[in-house]
């Protein structure tokens, strides 16, 4: 115990504490917990579970980190939630650890922002630099790309992935996957254009974005099945942008796209 650790935390046997860590008031922290460097908890945290937080991460009051899945076909296996570096975790935000079916692993990246209420649930896979608003719920098995903004009171469905730098509206339920970049809003989500806001505060080149609006056109009015267009797509373009988007549309998915209206 130090002077950086409040002495009504319990700290159970096991619980691996690196330097600089601040424990607040009336935490609870697990045996099998690892807490990297300069990581921050404010007063009423769990962190419970086989479950690593990365430097420098802050978690803010009554979230509770590390519990079993929400899941009825967990039978108490062994797995594990792993979160990267810098991220703000706010108050009441949930996270559960993976299943035996769906990899054994929850994962999250760097630099993220989960504002307060949200819950991230087994075997999902976040990015670098994702921000989940308030009460925002990503199901078991979700993917969620590098740079991606989902939006307060929405809810991902369970297998969707979500590429890079998309975007979900407010109060928002996504049901299939959403290609880079894309922007998704409405009650029953659909996909409704491009995130030009991000692209243009990431300094995404005039040119990259020019080509990501022709793709988008031809992804919506062009002949042909989805799939077809996609591809068709891929063998014309010479954007990295564009590229990428074709082979998100072609990579391997349990869900269906949302398409342009």
């Amino acid at each position: 115990m130090s002077d950086l650790i409040h002495p009504s935390a319990v700290i159970e046997d096991g619980a691996n504490i690196g330097a600089d860590v601040r424990i607040g008031p009336f935490c609870h922290i697990g045996p099998n917990v690892t807490l990297a460097d300069r990581v921050e908890l404010k007063s009423h945290v769990v962190v419970t579970g086989d479950t690593l937080v990365g430097a420098d991460t802050v978690i803010y009051s009554f979230a509770c980190i590390g519990e079993i899945p929400q899941d009825l076909k967990f039978r108490g296996e062994e797995t594990r939630l792993e979160i990267g570096a810098r991220n703000r975790i706010r108050e009441h935000v949930t996270m559960n650890t993976g299943t035996e079916g769906g990899g054994g692993v929850t994962r999250v990246g760097d630099d993220g922002l989960f504002m307060a209420g949200c819950h991230v649930a087994h075997d999902v896979i976040i990015g670098d630099r994702v921000i989940v608003v308030n009460n925002a719920a990503l199901a078991g098995h979700c993917v969620i790309e590098d740079d991606v903004i989902i939006g307060g009171l929405s809810g991902v469905h369970q297998w969707v992935r979500i590429g890079q730098g998309a975007i979900i509206g407010a109060v928002t339920m996504v049901t299939n996957d959403v290609i880079p970049y894309g922007l998704v809003q409405g009650p029953r989500g659909h996909l409704d254009g491009l995130n030009l806001v991000g692209l243009k505060r990431r300094g995404v080149a005039r040119a990259d974005i020019t080509a990501l609006r022709a793709a988008f056109q031809m992804l919506a009015q062009g002949e042909g099945a989805f799939q077809e267009r996609a591809r068709r797509l891929g063998e014309e373009t010479e954007s990295d942008y564009v590229r990428q988007i074709v082979d998100f549309i072609s990579g391997a998915s349990d869900r269906s796209f949302l398409t342009p209206s």
